[in-house]
């Protein structure tokens, strides 16, 4: 009999040759003996151990080792495998024995069988002997198969995180290469911080190829997993057949072992959000190698344990396939090929690709919403009908924000609900819940709970922990649906709901339920994993869109409160001023505008925008403002209080550009002086209705450092209305800024022409500038400030 090693027994040498068993339990004995496994001594053997320089494969090493003619150069490689360290006359002292078996194995052998032991116990051992090493075997097809399914969910993980930091890469170019078009127009220019952006930009744009490549590394990885993993699943089907049949034989049944669970979803890492730094990238970049790098490997291990290898021209290695009656256990070779077994591999491998492509899309959909009801739409369009026929998607109300700890009980509101619309002649196949809302139509069965409690300590609750999705047939899931979704509805039978908990990235936000018709195919295991995809992007969507919503209140709140409360009443200039946020999708702004006396009788008239749409931009904004009006006080010259600006963002370290339009307004002497930071120029409506663009140096954004502004002295005529606005009123994505600054123009003489000879109130003409918006324009918020310019009397004799 074999000799035993901890956990796993040897089993019996079946050679036919007696002197050649006693070989093998003498080879089996020194593994033993150094705690070396198989797979061990297969990594450890070189080429230098054998004649013809080919160390044979691990498949054919065990069937050496388990009696089959087992060649010499083998033994002396084991003991110089198992005794390193041994002295040279210790080493022939142990081999000499074993030589003379060996040669008298090759020429006058002991032949095991024939009369040595009676028909039926031979028969019994060798069943015995067949049962071990199939479940041996078996032992080994599960852990390449748990190796390579966790090799797959990984690349798909890693193909997910991928799509995410490359839309961030982009993100970063775009707003790289907006900075460099802002310096390439600065005057003077300042090229040594354009070429330290376009340095930066150069990288970026080498991260955005880096990173799509990765992304079709990471594809090719999960298409190797799948297929090894299929490998492994045939192998083991065939095994427990096989084990089935020794077990009837027997007079035993086989009772097959536990199937190997669905794995637990891999959650990436902290994903860097926003516009991320080409340093955040670079480092998740890191980790998405590292991870392939690891999974290759270990897929690769489990591909060698059960004898894959990529298909080639000459066959497709399959497994679960008796070559031969005789061969007993069946084998995977090369030349095993089987046209319905390539059909099945091939099927699978397209399921698997058509789900990456499907996660993918889906993850896109789901990531592009900023707001909350978005976000739950996006989920919905993308399950729907793709993957599921109905969705029900409930969040906890209210919602946590951030680091918040919710005090009394857990709610759950049904948020959204999307089905495809019954057809008049499918009454047989509906499904038998969806909830009684507009547009979903009429269902058999109770409708679905709007509102569902969490109850401490149910069967919803611990489901809820647990994070994984479940099949709704599975006892734990059906009891917590029926707290979810009520008592009274009816489920669909076999694998054809889906629940799927919501998890942020502190807590447990909400739940997702997906279902199929019973006249559609049920979902399968892979299935489980795609839901755990949805489910996470969409928790970790309403987590950054219920802190975007708190961020953008608090900002747009401060904002507001750092502009003026109301325009002061001056002598010689009537005031009017509006301001409006940007679009739900980035409504969180720097835009400002200022009204306030200087010395002898001048007016200050300010408008700026602070690049970039956060709580930082609105938090620079306001100091800006009162920099301004400080510098402003000293009676500096309108391009010096630009300059000051400008020295004073470097000096306090502010990471972001702003453009400004400064003017000095004296009203005795009807004269307007002007000076511009790359801001878009005024406007000057005259009493006769003529509206005329007026000529102002452009200038450098502040923040660019060591340049120099440069004013200008203009005419101001009694009755004419000055017009200053930011970019939000006149540039979109849709209309280029010269185009909207034409636009203006024509709308102001529009509306001048209304009044005939007479200038038109402010605030109507105000209310009419922002009419010209349209729904395509609201990508930037608006600041907007007219200045009736009426002038006083000189009163000097």
């Amino acid at each position: 009999m074999g000799v035993k090693r901890a956990g796993r027994p040897w089993a019996p040498a079946r050679g036919n040759c007696a002197e050649m068993n006693r070989l093998v339990e003498s080879v089996r004995s020194w593994l033993d003996e150094a705690s070396v496994t198989v797979s061990g001594f297969h990594r450890r053997l070189t080429a230098d151990h054998f004649h013809d320089q080919r160390v044979p494969p691990l498949r054919k090493l065990r069937d050496l080792l388990s009696g089959e003619d087992l060649p010499w150069e083998l033994v002396e490689a084991a003991a110089d495998v198992c005794f390193p360290g041994e002295s040279a006359t210790r080493a022939e002292a142990r081999l000499a024995p074993l030589r003379e078996l060996w040669e008298t194995a090759q020429s006058a052998p002991t032949v095991v069988g024939g009369d040595a032991l009676p028909s039926v116990a031979r028969e019994l051992l060798e069943a015995k002997d067949r049962t071990i090493a199939a479940y041996q075997e078996i032992d080994r097809a599960r852990q390449a198969f748990q190796a390579s399914e966790r090799g797959r969910l990984q690349a798909l993980q890693m193909a997910t995180m991928v799509f995410v930091l490359l839309g961030q890469a982009q993100a970063t170019i775009a707003d790289l290469k907006r900075q460099v078009d802002g310096l390439q127009i600065a005057v003077p220019p300042a090229p040594a911080q354009l070429a330290v952006v376009e340095q930066h930009l150069e990288r970026a744009v080498v991260q955005e190829h880096d990173l799509r490549s990765e992304l079709g590394r990471a594809q090719q990885e999960r298409d190797t997993a799948q297929q090894v993993a299929d490998h492994a699943a045939r192998r083991i089907q065939q095994l427990e057949r096989e084990l089935a049949q020794f077990r009837a034989e027997a007079g035993r049944p086989y009772e097959a072992p536990a199937a190997v669970d669905a794995l637990p979803v891999v959650r990436e890492s902290d994903m860097p959000a926003g516009n991320a730094a080409v340093d955040q990238i670079e480092e998740a970049l890191g980790k998405v190698r590292s991870v392939l790098d690891r999974e290759h490997q270990a897929v690769q291990e489990a591909a060698a344990s059960v004898g894959w290898r990529p298909a080639s021209d000459d066959g497709v290695v399959v497994a679960g396939e008796v070559l031969d009656a005789a061969e007993g256990l069946s084998r995977t070779t090369a030349d095993n090929s089987s046209g319905e077994m390539a059909a099945a591999v091939e099927r699978s491998r397209q399921a698997g690709t058509d789900r990456v492509r499907f996660v993918g899309a889906a993850t896109r959909r789901i990531t592009r919403g900023m707001d909350l009801d978005e976000i739950v739409l996006g989920l919905c369009r993308a399950a729907v009908p793709t993957f599921a026929d109905a969705i029900l998607v409930y969040l906890r109300d209210p919602l946590p924000v951030g680091d918040e700890r919710p005090t009394g009980p857990v709610v759950f509101r049904l948020r959204r609900a999307d089905r495809i619309p019954e057809e008049p002649d499918t009454s047989a196949a509906r499904l038998p819940v969806l909830p009684a809302q507009v547009g979903l139509g009429s269902v058999m069965g109770a409708s679905a709970a709007e509102v569902a409690e969490v109850r401490p300590g149910g069967r919803l609750a611990e489901v809820l922990r647990g994070v994984r999705p479940l099949f709704g047939e599975a006892q734990a899931a059906r009891t917590a649906l029926s707290e979810l979704l009520g008592l009274g509805t009816r489920l669909p039978d076999g694998h054809r709901v889906i629940l799927a908990p919501l998890r942020g990235r502190r807590r447990v936000i909400g739940a997702a339920v997906f279902l199929r018709r019973p006249d559609r195919p049920a979902f399968e295991p892979d299935d489980l994993l795609v839901a755990a995809q949805l489910a996470t992007h969409t928790a970790l969507g309403v987590d950054k869109a219920v802190l975007y919503g708190r961020e953008a209140y608090m900002a747009d709140a401060l904002q507001r409160r750092m502009l003026p409360v109301s325009l002061p009443q001056l002598p010689g200039v009537r005031l009017a001023s509006r301001y409006l946020p940007a679009a739900e999708t980035a409504r969180v702004g720097g835009d400002w505008y200022d009204a306030f006396p200087l010395s002898g009788g001048r007016v200050a008239l300010v408008v700026g925008d602070v690049m970039g749409h956060s709580m930082t931009s609105a938090a620079v904004m306001g100091q800006f403002r009162v920099m301004t009006q400080a510098l402003a006080g000293e009676g500096l010259r309108p391009q010096e209080v630009l300059r000051r600006l400008d020295r004073l963002a470097l000096d306090l370290g502010f990471e972001v550009m702003a453009t400004c339009l400064y003017a000095v307004y004296d009203p005795v002497a009807h004269r307007i002086v002007m000076a511009n930071a790359g801001h878009p120029p005024p406007v000057m409506l005259h009493r006769g209705g003529r509206a005329e663009v007026l000529r102002v140096p452009p200038g450098a954004p502040i923040g660019v450092g060591g340049v120099d502004f440069e004013a200008v002295e203009l005419d101001a005529p009694a009755g004419a209305t000055l017009v200053l606005y930011t970019d939000g009123l006149v540039e979109s994505r849709i209309r280029d800024v010269w185009t909207g600054i034409e636009q203006l123009r024509e709308r102001l003489t529009e509306t001048a022409r209304l009044t005939g000879p007479n200038p038109p109130p402010l605030e109507p003409l105000c209310d009419g500038v922002m009419d010209m918006l349209g729904p395509g324009d609201r990508d930037d918020d608006i600041a907007l400030l007219a200045a009736r310019l009426d002038g006083v009397e000189d009163r000097k004799p």
